[in-house]
């Protein structure tokens, strides 16, 4: 038999590289929501008592960057635990959007006078060149890899027990990390749990891992039908005390989460962030597509596991290339996927926009645990609609394969 062991990790929401990103995604919703063709590339920088915030931005709304970001911080949870909403500093470098950018990207109905009727969806140009990657499998409900969507669940869960008081002198910074073993490519059993849990001073450590190891993991790995057995290994706080966390222990960026926000490295990564960048920006749409495209092939049941690479130039609406990865787990050849794929789906910039209706602010409630696979959101690049559609398709590709 073959065995193999993977591994992913997930951060809380008080994560200061999470943190970073859910204040750019606030900032950008906000300003989605006041001029849904804002042109956003925002970054956040935190650490010990400073939050700052620069980037692009052209549109025709105002909003409170310095109070969106000391909100978020408050949400979060810290209000005083090294790091304080209200007293620490936010400073704020903000400029224009390159008009050499704008006016590749930018494509306008207009009347014979050159008055503007309406954005061109159609003709809308990539915001940046680049290759993005989307992947399914059905390990999972969710159709994601088992170990990233347990880690996720695990932060969650540990977010959750602190703000609900179940475990007493949990502070706001955490990480978790999983490893699945495999059978044959099949995930069997959970080898190894990782917990690292920052606490107030006072708080028992032994105490500590007991509560996380019945309040937090054993509750998550039941819903996926797993248990820990005999063999399993659990860690918890394995460097011992941890109260200095969040940007008061490790300084925070907007992008730095880019496995974490995907397939935990089980699938390839094109390399772009998502977070603070609008729609038109294909790291973020591109991704979300592509995740939208595998999906859809894994829900057919034209494969069991799915890679898709789109890849894009500034200013041109077409695809460069669409390639598609079925390892070995389809009755029908990649070449035909890939066919089924370009009939199927629109991957031009300003169509993906306008099908999966992502000039709307969503973006600061996937900026942590996860863009893909999120069961507790209703997300349009996780609509698996179109299956239906390719359901339809799958017997006659397969007679065509075969013919």
């Amino acid at each position: 038999m073959s065995k193999k062991l993977f591994t992913s990790e997930s951060v809380t929401e008080g994560h200061p590289d999470k943190m970073a990103d859910q204040i750019s995604d606030s900032i950008l919703d906000a300003l989605i929501e006041k001029d849904l063709r804002s042109r956003v590339a925002v970054e956040t920088l935190l650490t010990n008592g400073v939050c700052i915030i620069a980037g692009e931005v052209t549109t025709s709304a105002y909003v409170d960057m310095a109070k969106i970001a000391r909100d978020k911080i408050k949400e979060i949870g810290y209000d005083g635990c090294g790091f304080h909403h209200e007293t620490s500093g936010v400073m704020i470098a903000i400029k224009e959007q390159s008009s050499d950018i704008a006016r590749g990207v930018d494509s306008f109905k207009k009347k014979a006078d050159g008055t503007i009727v309406a954005e061109d969806l159609e003709n809308l140009g990539a915001g940046d060149q680049g290759l993005m990657f989307g992947f399914a499998c059905d390990e999972t409900p969710e159709l994601m890899p088992l170990p990233i969507v347990l880690s996720h669940r695990i932060c969650q869960r540990l977010a959750e027990v602190r703000k609900k008081n179940i475990i007493k002198g949990l502070r706001p910074d955490g990480k978790s990390q999983v490893t699945i073993e495999y059978i044959e490519g099949r995930p069997k059993r959970v080898h190894t749990v990782l917990v690292a849990a920052q606490h107030d001073p006072d708080k028992n450590g032994k105490t500590l891992e007991s509560e996380i190891k019945s309040r937090v993991i054993q509750p998550v790995l039941k819903e996926y039908g797993y248990k820990i057995d005999s063999k399993t290994k659990i860690y918890i706080n394995t460097a011992g005390r941890w109260v200095i966390g969040g940007p008061e222990g490790d300084t925070g960026l907007t992008g730095r989460k880019i496995i974490v926000d995907t397939y935990g490295g089980y699938a390839r990564h094109g390399g772009g962030a998502f977070s603070g960048k609008d729609p038109s920006k294909v790291d973020r749409s591109g991704s979300y597509a592509a995740r939208w495209v595998a999906k859809n092939i894994v829900a057919s049941g034209l494969a069991r596991k799915c890679e898709v690479q789109i890849a894009y130039a500034i200013g041109k609406p077409e695809p460069l290339s669409v390639y598609l990865e079925s390892f070995g787990t389809s009755e029908i050849s990649n070449e035909e996927l890939e066919r089924v794929v370009v009939q199927n789906f629109d991957l031009r910039p300003g169509k993906i926009i306008e099908k999966l209706g992502l000039r709307r602010p969503i973006y600061a409630k996937v900026a942590v645990y996860g863009h893909f696979g999120r069961g507790d959101l209703d997300l349009p690049w996780e609509d698996v609609s179109i299956a239906n559609k390719l359901k339809s398709q799958r017997i006659k590709a397969i007679k065509d394969s075969s013919a």
